[in-house]
């Protein structure tokens, strides 16, 4: 475990006003005690609203920098001094890397890359003891595991198949951080997560997506016929395992982090009209306005997570389930209009993307 007393560490997080990214510094901020540095470009599914509970805190500050920038992130260590990385910042969207991939190679490998170097050379000239307890965190995805058949788990041992250029930018910056620690002994670990929900999901992602859609009377795009299965991680679980994974894992190892929570996206999409038929009823069910589009080129057709090495070792337990995590989710997305209405105005109204 990094030895670093409760309330002086000081992580620098990348990404940390993307949606996983922000759960994570609210959580170091307001239950760790943790001083955090947020490190992100503000690309579009960026949003420094979602850390107004946090923004004038003592603990925290913001640079806006890109990570593929290597002077950039040079003076935010030297300036900072983190005694630990949790590296977040990627483009993240299936459907946007199919007509994109550019941007995924340049900040999820160029870009994971440049921060390894700046990363290894700070950890390098660190103090002895300091350079003992720094941790560099990847934080990557369970696409990068392809896909499973209708049995099975993904386990830490599974062989990487990427299907989208996506997961096959995640996959290479994952090795990028393994052969990091392999040749230069640096101080990292990998943790692979499945499809997380929550609060501060920018909408172009499945349930904020369909549930904005559902509250306008819109139609709700379902892939294919909807039996694609994903294991859903309610986003606040998965900020406290990432927690975990850095302070208590075992430096060079994986964990992969999941929900237990396996639903089709017909299911997902059911659930999200059922929910909101009773938290805002309106005359016809919202199912009616399910709608079957062209599925997704290269759609994986089942991912799931075995965490027990998470639970076993680090003793992490998912405190929602699916149920009670999507709960909280719909009643955030009614009660925060104010923070999904300029997105969906004025950045991504709905509209199909991938095609």
């Amino acid at each position: 475990m990094v030895n670093i007393g409760r309330g002086k560490m000081k992580i620098l997080v990348t990404g940390g006003a993307g949606f996983i990214g922000s759960a994570l510094c609210r959580y170091l901020i307001s239950k760790i005690g943790a001083h955090v540095v947020n490190v992100d470009a503000l690309t579009y599914a960026a949003n420094l609203h979602s850390l107004e509970s946090i923004n004038e805190h003592p603990h925290y500050q913001f640079v806006k920098a890109d990570i593929c920038d290597q002077a950039a992130m040079q003076k935010v260590f030297a300036e900072t001094a983190p005694d630990a990385v949790m590296h977040l910042a990627a483009e993240s969207h299936v459907d946007r890397s199919i007509t994109g991939a550019g941007d995924f190679i340049q900040t999820n490998i160029v870009g994971s890359f440049t921060l390894l170097e700046v990363a290894k050379a700070y950890w390098h000239n660190l103090p002895d003891a300091k350079k003992s307890a720094f941790r560099f965190l990847q934080v990557s995805t369970d696409e990068v595991y392809g896909s499973l058949g209708q049995d099975g788990l993904f386990c830490e041992n599974t062989a990487y198949d990427p299907s989208s250029p996506y997961s096959a930018s995640k996959a290479a910056s994952d090795h990028l951080v393994q052969a990091w620690h392999r040749t230069y002994g640096f101080p990292a670990l990998i943790s692979n997560c499945s499809n997380n929900y929550g609060p501060c999901q920018f909408p172009e992602k499945l349930i904020p997506l369909v549930l904005i859609n559902a509250l306008h009377g819109k139609p709700l795009p379902v892939y294919g016929d909807g039996s694609n299965i994903r294991d859903w991680l309610y986003v606040e679980d998965h900020a406290r395992a990432l927690y975990l994974v850095l302070t208590k894992g075992r430096l060079g190892e994986k964990y992969n982090v999941g929900g237990r929570n396996e639903r089709t996206n017909l299911q997902v999409v059911h659930c999200i009209c059922d929910v909101l038929d009773d938290l805002r009823p309106v005359a016809r069910p919202r199912r009616e306005l399910i709608t079957y589009v062209t599925d997704r080129p290269g759609h994986d057709q089942r991912y799931a997570i075995d965490a027990s090495k998470l639970e076993t070792e680090l003793g992490w337990a998912a405190q929602d389930d699916f149920e009670s995590g999507m709960a909280k989710t719909i009643r955030w997305y009614l009660d925060n209009e104010n923070w999904w209405r300029p997105l969906h105005d004025k950045i991504y109204g709905g509209e199909r993307l991938g095609l």
